[in-house]
């Protein structure tokens, strides 16, 4: 099983208070260390406000964030924990990954759901579509996205989205594309969406009972897609205090994520210490729990 971290960006309140440079600083200081601690990846937030309420505090913009991780990293995979696809237009966010994938010479990974936050999409003018609306959005959106990064011109013609002819060049490094990633636990819709258009599901939130339960599903719901269920990777964003404090209820935990055979298991170790002592804190953790890491 593989570990990343969620980069520092401010949106659950680990940077309040703080001077806006201060905290960009420490953000690439913490990537820096990431991947010299042997990290296999750093993923960030799609979102505007802070959770769970607005504040008028740092919430640095995702896409800006992973173009500037591409540049300061070298190995690691950047990706989203997940593009908010209502938030832009789909051809769009498939032409700005083909971008960052060429930055970051071939390291990127397109995460994508369909959105919750109410107060943001309002604040910003989005409206707020029903959950049958936006997953139904999600579903043309992955249409597109997947038509964009593939060979030739992109032409789809959907309720919620749409291209004719869009050309998306150049379509980032990765063969034959850069690797799509659905996102969410929804057991009728998302993952049937995953197993039709993804490489990887992620998960949200779970604990290994949890998950464990859900596996057999997932197989079979890429058996209904006619689709070899080793094929698509399951991944998972576990919930924060589940990392939080080092030791071994931490390490314990850890250990019993990485015996269900998940591929990837995402953290986010600093969200109430965003400091490198708390990062390596969290590598120790995981050695202790036998998973090896890249360093």
């Amino acid at each position: 099983m593989q570990v990343g971290l969620m980069a520092c960006q401010g949106w659950k309140r680990e940077y309040d208070g703080w001077d806006p440079a201060e905290a960009w600083a420490r953000t690439i200081e913490l990537a820096e260390q990431a991947e010299m601690l042997g990290f296999e990846s750093l993923w960030a937030f799609d979102h505007f406000h802070t959770v769970p309420v607005p504040a008028d505090e740092i919430t640095f913009e995702s896409f800006s964030l992973l173009a500037a991780l591409a540049m300061a990293t070298k190995r690691v995979r950047l990706g989203h924990m997940v593009v908010c696809t209502g938030f832009r237009n789909p051809a769009l966010t498939a032409k700005m990954a083909s971008t960052i994938d060429v930055i970051c010479g071939g390291r990127f990974e397109l995460g994508i759901g369909a959105g919750w936050k109410e107060d943001e999409w309002v604040a910003y003018g989005y409206g707020f579509p029903t959950l049958g609306e936006r997953m139904a959005a999600l579903g043309d959106h992955l249409e597109v996205v997947r038509r964009m990064l593939e060979p030739g011109r992109a032409t789809f013609e959907g309720e919620y989205a749409s291209v004719a002819g869009a050309v998306n060049e150049p379509k980032g490094l990765q063969k034959p594309r850069i690797p799509i990633i659905v996102g969410g636990n929804g057991r009728n819709v998302t993952f049937r969406y995953a197993a039709r258009f993804a490489e990887e599901l992620n998960l949200v939130f779970l604990v290994p009972d949890e998950v464990a339960e859900l596996l057999p599903l997932i197989r079979q719901r890429c058996e209904e897609e006619d689709r070899d269920p080793s094929t698509l990777r399951v991944s998972l964003y576990t919930r924060d205090q589940d990392v939080r404090d080092p030791g071994q209820e931490r390490v314990d935990f850890l250990g019993a994520m990485g015996a269900l055979g998940l591929d990837r298991l995402v953290c986010f170790p600093t969200r109430w210490s965003p400091t490198p002592e708390a990062q390596a804190a969290f590598a120790q953790d995981c050695k202790a729990a036998g998973i090896t890491l890249d360093a």
